[in-house]
């Protein structure tokens, strides 16, 4: 009696013991009663267009056409850790999404060369292009990666600010700028003929501030956000790089996903991402508007001026043209649809 009354007692515990372990990976995997978690992370704060988009588009649109089925949880300002680290979580399936830059071009240089300097002149067509043939060709390179590219956004177009102004393009001679430590933004900035500085942008508000360096180069909404402007006197209006987002899902991920959701959530994508761009180009406007209210000189290159940064970039596409076979056709791919 006391044996049965120990085996009934045993195999219990172990089915309790089963149940448990299957509830504990519904949580870790976000699944639980039916209901999948869809994690996104980005390192924007929750003002900006990206957040924005996400919270007032992607997010309802998943939730209501899926009755559900599919919540969105929206994870900003690098709470899941750095680009690195929650674009590596996506490639591994540890996050199911989230908004990137190109920094996946360390591991394809394809996927970077829509960020080559003066490839776009402006917002509409950058948008057109990116969503187009040319984005769908660097998507296979995202998927090469583990990576389901699901729509392009605008981060924008990237400008100089600095501690003086620049008229001309020998004023950058001797001018300490920092870029990112990326080699495409590196021989950019030498081909400018600055002194380039690569630093972390969490280093970059202090090495402003302690005259480390004299400038910075990012989208207007990064110099607003991130508080440089509060160190700087001018804006050279540049924009001498585009530079967009990518939506991405882990591809394993996605391609489990029955097609009535995958629709759904394609479709959320792009609802989206196009409000973005909208939400990018008013935000860059005030932005602007904002900026020059608080002191800082806006300076517009003349058309001289303009021609010879972009003819200054000549040796650098020589350079890249050479060091990647695909590079000139695929560039001029781009140009052609300009």
């Amino acid at each position: 009696m006391k044996m049965k009354a120990f085996l009934i007692l045993t195999i219990v515990s172990c089915l309790l013991f089963v149940s448990g372990c299957n509830q504990l990976n519904n949580v870790i995997s976000g699944e639980d009663d039916g209901v999948t978690t869809i994690k996104i992370a980005h390192y924007f704060s929750d003002q900006h267009s990206q957040h924005i988009a996400l919270l007032e588009k992607f997010k309802p649109i998943i939730e209501e056409r899926t009755n559900g089925k599919y919540i969105v949880e929206i994870y900003p300002g690098n709470e899941l850790g750095d680009e690195s680290q929650f674009t590596n979580g996506v490639r591994m399936g540890t996050i199911e999404m989230a908004i990137t830059g190109m920094g996946l071009q360390m591991a394809n240089p394809k996927i970077g060369a829509v960020e080559w300097p003066y490839l776009f002149d402006d917002y509409e067509q950058a948008n057109r292009i990116l969503n187009g043939e040319v984005g769908e060709e660097i998507g296979d390179a995202f998927r090469e990666l583990n990576a389901e590219p699901l729509a392009w956004t605008a981060n924008g177009f990237r400008v100089v600010s600095s501690n003086r102004a620049i008229n001309s393009i020998e004023d950058f001679d001797g001018l300490r700028l920092r870029m990112p430590n990326i080699p495409i933004f590196i021989n950019t900035g030498r081909a400018m003929g600055v002194n380039v500085q690569p630093l972390a942008l969490s280093e970059v508000f202090t090495a402003l501030e302690q005259h480390v360096i004299d400038g910075q180069e990012n989208p207007y909404a990064t110099l607003r956000e991130s508080g440089l402007f509060e160190v700087q006197s001018h804006v050279l209006e540049t924009r001498h790089m585009f530079s967009p987002n990518v939506y991405l899902m882990n591809k394993d991920f996605y391609e489990e996903l029955d097609d009535e959701t995958r629709e759904i959530i394609e479709d959320a994508a792009e609802e989206a991402s196009q409000y973005q761009w909208e939400l990018a180009i008013e935000g860059e406007n005030k932005v602007k508007t904002e900026l020059e209210e608080l002191g800082l000189e806006i300076i517009v290159p003349d058309e001289e001026f303009r021609q010879q940064l972009v003819d200054s970039m000549d040796p650098l596409y020589e350079e890249l043209y050479e060091e990647y076979d695909w590079a000139e056709d695929f560039i001029n791919q781009i140009l052609e649809q300009k």
